[in-house]
C-alpha cells in the first residue's frame, strides 16, 4: 500500500483519535478535523492531500459530512473520499455520496479501515 496523507473530518474526539491513531499506524499522514470550518483550513493550507475520510454525520448537522466532502473536491480535485457513519448506508446516502466516494460502516476495526483506504488510494 502506498503512504498517504490523509484528512480525518470526524467531531467525536476519541472517535477522531482513534483514525488517527489507525492511519499512523499504517504508515500514513495524518491531518485531523472537527468540522467544516477546521477540514477546509487543511485543504487550503496543504498542497497534498490524498484521502479525505468523513464522518457523515458531523455534531447537529445530519449531511455535514457531505458538505465537507463536496467542498473538498472543488479544493482539491481528484481527492478521494471514504465516508463514514454509525447509522446503515441507505439509497439516499449513496445518492448523495461524491464521484468515486466509498463507505465505511462504525464501528470498524483498523484492519477494515486500512483495507477500505487501500482500495480508496489503489
Amino acid at each position: 500500500m502506498r503512504m498517504a496523507t490523509v484528512l480525518i473530518v470526524e467531531d467525536e474526539i476519541f472517535i477522531r483519535q482513534n483514525a488517527e491513531w489507525i492511519m499512523e499506524d499504517l504508515g500514513h499522514r495524518s491531518l485531523v478535523a472537527g468540522s467544516l470550518v477546521e477540514a477546509i483550513v487543511h485543504l487550503s493550507a496543504e498542497a497534498a492531500v490524498d484521502a479525505l475520510f468523513v464522518d457523515m454525520r458531523l455534531g447537529e448537522f445530519a449531511h455535514g459530512g457531505y458538505d465537507v466532502a463536496n467542498q473538498a473536491i472543488v479544493l482539491k480535485p481528484g481527492l478521494r473520499v471514504l465516508c463514514t457513519s454509525g447509522t446503515w448506508l441507505t439509497t439516499e446516502m449513496i445518492a448523495r455520496f461524491v464521484p468515486g466516494g466509498r463507505f465505511l460502516q462504525k464501528p470498524y476495526s483498523p484492519a477494515e479501515l486500512g483495507s477500505s483506504l487501500e482500495q480508496l488510494l489503489a
